[in-house]
Order: structure tokens, then C-alpha cells, then sequence
């Protein structure tokens, strides 16, 4: 599935949680039923943070946590939302869950941990790297692979996240 298309990164420093919100906040509003958002990142880097909080921009109310354990979770809002982490599992053991129902259902998937399942996500996506730099704020790459996702990154380099909400 992750054919080669051509990508547009967009860098974004999170000096706060209410920064990493304006992030998400930008996405969850630009999202549509069949978004894919993955996102990678080393333990405590922001991951769950962001996901909650992108799940509240598209209106889940429900308490959402990390899926470590049960791997998939799904939420209603203004349109369902999927909540993946693949963390514990491997490439062939995902290949058996059905994530193309999900990949191309009616709702948003955020998948946590996706760099395990390379050949599982479809190669149209929003890719988040999230790293931690040495004064504790987070960074995220963002890399859109193909539209919509390129255009929100030209959109962000453009304006960046406050002036786009």
C-alpha cells in the first residue's frame, strides 16, 4: 500500500499543550470521513495528548485513551472517529484486523505507533513524527502525502496554525 507520492513537510514547534491543541484543532477541522492521520514518536512524546485532543475538535465527548491494549477504538462525533495503536502487535498480526474498513470507512483514523505497519497504511495520509528537543517542547513533522494532506501543509507553511482556525 505505500506506494511513492510526492510529499510536503511542514514543521511545527508545541512550546505547550495548548499549542499541540491548535495543531490538532487545525487538522481535526480540515478532516473529513476517509482522513488518515499516523503518528510516531517515542514514549512520552505526545501521541495520546494529541489524539485526545483531536478527537474533542471532532466532537467525541466520550473519554478517549490510548488503544495499547485493545488496539482500536472507535468514537462518535460529527463523524466517527478511529483510534488506532499498533505498538504491541506486529505487521502480520494488523494485516488480519481489517484496517481497510477503517482506512476507508466513514469517520477519521488516527493510527499511533504506525512506522510498525508500513505496508498496511495507505499511502495518501497526514504522517506526524512528534520528537521531544532538550528544552521539553515537542516537535511535529508533518508530512502530507498526496491531497488533501498536501494542501493543509502548504496551507500551514503558508499561515501557520493560529491564523487557519
Amino acid at each position: 500500500m505505500s506506494e511513492r507520492l510526492p510529499a510536503i513537510s511542514y514543521t511545527f514547534i508545541s512550546k505547550s499543550l495548548e499549542d499541540t491543541d491548535q495543531l490538532a484543532a487545525f487538522l481535526a477541522k480540515r478532516s473529513a470521513p476517509g482522513t488518515i492521520i499516523t503518528l510516531d514518536g517515542d514514549l512520552g512524546a505526545g501521541k495520546t495528548h494529541f489524539s485526545k485532543s483531536f478527537a474533542s475538535y471532532l466532537g467525541v465527548t466520550a473519554l478517549v485513551n490510548s488503544p495499547t491494549f485493545t488496539i482500536i477504538k472507535e468514537y462518535e462525533g460529527h463523524m466517527p472517529f478511529y483510534h488506532m495503536d499498533v505498538y504491541r502487535i506486529s505487521e502480520d498480526e494488523a494485516a488480519d484486523l481489517g484496517l481497510d474498513e477503517y482506512f476507508y470507512g466513514q469517520g477519521a483514523t488516527l493510527v499511533e505507533w504506525a512506522s510498525i505497519i508500513p505496508d498496511l497504511v495507505p499511502a495518501q495520509r497526514l504522517q506526524i513524527e512528534i520528537t521531544v528537543n532538550e528544552d521539553d517542547t515537542r516537535k511535529f513533522i508533518c508530512t502530507g502525502y498526496g491531497e488533501p494532506y498536501s494542501a493543509w501543509c502548504r496551507e500551514l507553511i503558508q499561515n501557520g496554525v493560529s491564523d487557519n482556525q
